[in-house]
């Protein structure tokens, strides 16, 4: 195995910050000018760049973008029922907890004649990208389409590549459909976010886009967010990651589980644990051995370890510190008084409290939302919620009493600024009445 083992009091700073290091994202000029080349076909040729480039890099010579009607029809049918049952308890959870997330208007008098109020309104349209690589993602669907669908947004845009025989999984199909998403695209990689962002003569623009992807997706959203004026996108995003504290108390087997639940993401995910139980380092180590040996993705998880720690701390206290210098996308809590813990723990995406509450339910039913921040940005990025899809904006009404109580205020503070077409745009109504 090869997880590195690590005891925090005997390394120095420099090596404590080393042992913390995420593997490197591929940013490099080639990966650049692949993505900036491929965003200007896109730009220039529209849907016959679209065309063109899902051949080059899927192998598919489509005879259309769009999904229909009867193709999401014939995805119910072709599910099962235990899989119906399954899309359809997932979307009700995640729908549960985000509907209770809806945000009131707030106003305030701030003085006799001046009223402010704060107001949200869901951004008009929003694309959604889901990936499609070794497997469908229906989780991703509702993770990014319920909040889409109550937050009201006007257009609602989906595009995930096509398989080998240009179609979209079914459950992708059903899952879009609870949603009520009736935009559905067969395209992906980094022409799918060029498309969203320029429009083309079948995908017009949209003003957002969500969803996680590989380098060149991700290339692709950064690339356009500093481009293309009001396009933005939900966060910044790097490979997955997991962080447990335990203590002598957790479940072993439970903990590698978990590391091996996100290991098997990708090559470049990370796994930490962090415990002041020297026997549990030794336990876990032997349950990664025996649990990822039987793993369908065995060789992604097996790579995915080698820059994965397991870390002695002193004690629960400097267990937490770590974790807060760290700040990881999933945060597991595994110990004998775990909601004892939480008042300390902070920069964390989501966190996972008992030895009952595996991170994979947070993946798909439990009702949170599972696209988070990674690569330490949960420091200052929120989890994703109701509020991505929607704006806020102020709306002020001030009567003339109103503006004779800030007058000398915004006089003076125009006057200590030298500004005075701000200032005379405030006498010169109050001299109106005189």
């Amino acid at each position: 195995m090869n997880t590195q083992i690590i005891d925090w009091q005997t390394i120095s700073s420099q090596q404590q910050k080393d042992a913390l290091a995420r593997p490197a994202i591929a940013d490099n000029a080639l990966l650049s000018t692949q993505v900036a080349n491929i965003l200007s076909q896109v730009e220039k040729q529209g849907d016959k760049a679209l065309f063109s480039l899902t051949e080059q890099f899927d192998g598919i010579a489509l005879s259309t973008l769009s999904v229909t009607t009867a193709q999401v029809e014939q995805a119910k049918q072709a599910l099962s029922e235990k899989r119906l049952k399954a899309i359809n308890t997932a979307y009700e959870q995640i729908k549960r907890f985000h509907s209770a997330q809806t945000a009131e208007d707030v106003f305030v008098e701030t003085c006799p004649g001046v009223r402010c109020t704060l107001k949200t309104e869901a951004i008009e349209s929003v694309g959604l990208y889901i990936p499609a690589g070794s497997a469908p993602l229906p989780s991703t669907v509702l993770m990014l389409g319920v909040p889409a669908q109550l937050a009201g947004c006007k257009r609602t845009v989906l595009v995930c590549p096509p398989d080998k025989n240009g179609q979209l999984a079914n459950e992708i199909l059903v899952a879009a459909d609870l949603c009520q998403i009736t935009e559905i695209y067969t395209i992906g990689g980094a022409q799918a976010i060029a498309a969203l962002a320029y429009g083309t003569q079948t995908i017009p623009a949209v003003n957002k886009v969500f969803g996680p992807g590989n380098r060149y997706v991700t290339e692709a959203k950064k690339q356009l967010s500093q481009q293309v004026a009001g396009f933005a996108i939900d966060m910044p995003a790097g490979p997955s990651e997991v962080l447990v504290i335990g203590d002598e108390s957790a479940n072993p087997a439970f903990i590698a589980a978990d590391l091996l639940s996100q290991a098997e993401h990708g090559s470049d995910s990370q796994v930490i644990l962090l415990t002041d139980c020297k026997t549990l380092i030794s336990k876990v180590a032997r349950e990664l051995e025996t649990q990822v040996a039987v793993l369908s993705r065995r060789s992604i998880a097996e790579q995915a370890l080698k820059q994965s720690r397991l870390i002695l701390t002193k004690n629960m206290a400097q267990a937490v510190e770590v974790s807060n210098i760290y700040g990881p996308e999933h945060l597991i809590v595994q110990t004998e008084n775990a909601q004892a813990l939480l008042k300390d723990l902070r920069n964390a995406g989501s966190i996972f409290v008992g030895a009952y509450t595996p991170e994979s339910a947070g993946d798909y039913a439990s009702g949170t939302n599972h696209v988070l921040p990674t690569y330490g940005y949960s420091k200052v990025i929120s989890s994703l919620s109701l509020a991505d899809f929607s704006r806020r904006y102020t709306v002020q009404e001030i009567s003339k009493t109103g503006l004779t109580n800030l007058a000398e205020c915004i006089i003076e503070l125009t006057d200590a600024e030298g500004l005075d077409a701000h200032q005379r745009a405030v006498t010169i109504r109050l001299e109106e009445g005189e």
